[in-house]
């Protein structure tokens, strides 16, 4: 058996399955208490590879590590001897049972209800047998005042600061019940110069650690001075306290209450909320238990009203004699608040750190310009409202929708030879990721390769909007050394057209309301092949003109909201979303073949001084 002290001010512990909350109670208490390190000293997460957690300790934010097994946790930090286990009743048994068997770990708390009393009994075997201790299971834990707590134990840090917990008062306290005990604690914190230490030993039927455990522990502990015992009906576990007192094993003042005194106002045997919380018999009920801790020698008042005089009365009498001397109250470091919280309540103002327009998933499902999942899908909306949605924050009539499918489709891919294909194959082929590929052939899309889309609308525009003739267009951009965006390639020609061009005009001129632009760009093309044949209207040139014909016609645009998205660089993205599409399937292609690394020939390359 254990004697004295569970924790001290330097105690730290090991919290196994991380729980936010708990974890930053346990860090504010320390700070409130004065210590000087956090007591915890590590959390294990099952799975995972490492890393930490941030949380505050005070006004200061730090870095509590994180292992993935409760071995590497142990041996990295073998001053912590406690084992906060938060794990769920499918886990708690093997994950209790491993911090068990750590030589380091001297307590192992566990906070999980239902777990099977078979597997308990094993712990508590085991336990007794190294000499550990098993606070729970289907516990909230303990404290000791001033110097440690485990996870939730009293709640808030408005209680705790109430209850006096920030430092020790005299009181070993005991308990089944969490939510009692922290009524408790306010009880003490009235009564008396407060808890010195206070455990919840879990409502089960069979504990890892019983009421006279804890009571005999309190016995060695130079400051607990009184201990109060607050039970409940069903079980033996009071006798164990009952017979210690009687073989003067506790000495100190024992001032007991066992609640269910209600049950025998019930015909038939009544199970209260803890598993253990069922007479089975006089000796379990609340009324047997009570009158024997009172033969023993114990303090217990005629019901739970007088409970806290009796603790009181108790109190009084040993500061009367010389015996207790009542603790000294402590100044309460400030906790600085969450800004959560703060904000919640209303008492700060924070600006936020990213602006978004374009859609919003705080509600029951995602949606893009105001327009839900359930409404994209069920009214058969494609890929090209998504993007009216997304990019121009707006619903698009069906035909320009269509373009933009169009277009996606046909800018899709080009074959393996232009540069950005070329580029995901060389990095597919060097064993890269799909990322890697798609990023690779991404970087090479500008003003040489389909990145001229943008240029192509800026100076067609201008140029039409300037009423210029299409010869003082081009000999204009001639004299200041600029090629003719989205005219020229080279494969084709006034002979062997671009399909793609062919197919993106005839879809225009049938449902466009208006083709100005791209009549403009079709008469620039007529004054450029009278200077090459191969001086042709490109698929970028073709589409920069017509999005200046859907932003000009469709209605859905202002000629500031028109002039802004040919600004700001719209139209490139365009042919950034296709052609991601085939630089994926190169990437991918490469893979499946199981292609080797590519290495240039030589004799493709010209070698010179």
């Amino acid at each position: 058996m254990v004697l004295g002290r569970l924790f001290t001010k330097t105690t730290t512990a090991i919290f196994y399955n991380y729980k936010e909350k708990p974890v930053q109670r346990m860090l504010d208490f320390d700070y409130v208490c004065g210590r000087t390190t956090p007591s915890i000293a590590c959390v294990v997460q099952p799975g995972s590879t490492g890393g930490f957690q941030k949380l505050f300790f005070g006004k200061t934010e730090i870095a509590i590590p994180v292992y993935g097994s409760i071995e590497e946790a142990a041996r990295k930090h073998p001053q912590a001897d406690v084992f906060i286990n938060y794990a769920s009743f499918r886990s708690a048994t093997d994950s209790s049972m491993e911090a068990l068997k750590q030589t380091t770990i001297r307590t192992v708390a566990i906070i999980a209800e239902g777990v099977p009393e078979r597997d308990t009994k094993a712990m508590i075997a085991y336990a007794r047998t190294h000499n550990k201790v098993i606070i729970g299971p289907a516990t909230v834990g303990g404290v000791q005042a001033g110097a440690f707590k485990i996870g939730d134990t009293a709640g808030t840090l408005d209680n705790i600061i109430a209850c006096k917990l920030h430092r020790p008062g005299s009181v070993g306290f005991v308990s089944k019940s969490g939510g009692m005990s922290n009524e408790m604690y306010n009880v003490l914190a009235r009564a008396t110069d407060g808890l010195f230490e206070g455990i919840a030993i879990g409502g089960d039927t069979f504990p890892g650690s019983t009421l006279a455990d804890h009571c005999l522990r309190y016995e060695h502990i130079p400051e607990v001075k009184m201990i109060v015992l607050l039970g409940e009906l069903g079980g033996r576990d009071e006798y164990g306290v009952v017979e210690a007192i009687k073989a003067g094993a506790i000495t100190k003042p024992v001032v007991a209450w066992v609640s269910g005194t209600c049950a025998t106002l019930f015909k038939s045997e009544v199970q209260f909320g803890h598993a253990g919380a069922r007479s089975g018999g006089d000796e379990e009920s609340a009324q047997g238990k009570n009158a024997a801790l009172k033969a023993a020698g114990a303090v217990v008042p005629e019901s739970y009203e007088g409970f806290e005089a009796a603790i009181k009365a108790t109190y009084d009498g040993l500061v009367a004699s010389g015996k207790l001397v009542p603790a000294a109250d402590q100044p309460v470091p400030p906790i600085p608040q969450d800004l959560a919280s703060a904000v919640a309540q209303g008492k700060v103002r924070v600006p936020t750190h990213i602006v978004s327009s374009i859609c919003d998933d705080r509600g029951e499902e995602p949606t893009y310009a105001g327009v839900s999942m359930s409404e994209l899908i069920e009214s058969d909306y494609g890929v090209g409202d998504v993007i009216s949605l997304l990019w121009f924050k707006r619903k698009l009539p069906k035909y320009a929708t269509k373009f933009i499918e169009m277009c996606v489709m046909l800018c899709a891919d080009h074959g393996p030879c232009v540069s950005g294909a070329h580029n995901s194959i060389v990095t597919s082929r060097a064993g890269k990721d799909l990322v890697s590929c798609l990023v690779s052939g991404l970087l090479t899309i500008g003003p040489r390769f389909g990145g001229a889309i943008d240029d192509a609308a800026r100076y067609f525009k201008e140029a039409h909007d300037k009423a210029l003739e299409p010869a003082a267009f081009v000999e204009g951009l001639k004299r200041k050394g600029i090629r003719v965006p989205g005219i020229g390639h080279r494969i084709k020609s006034k002979d062997n057209r671009d399909k793609r061009v062919e197919l993106l005009q005839v879809y225009a001129r049938k449902f466009f309301p208006s083709t100005r632009y791209l009549d403009y760009a079709v008469r620039v093309e007529e004054y450029t092949l009278q200077k090459s044949s191969n001086l042709v209207l490109n698929v970028d040139g073709c589409i920069g003109a017509l999005f200046l014909d859907l932003l000009a016609s469709s209605g859905a645009f202002t000629k500031k909201e028109a002039d802004e998205v040919v600004e700001i660089g719209y139209l490139n993205a365009l042919f950034v979303v296709a052609r991601s599409i085939g630089l994926i399937g190169h990437a991918l292609d490469q893979k499946r073949l199981q292609q080797p690394l590519y290495r240039h020939p030589w004799e493709d390359v010209l070698y010179t001084s």
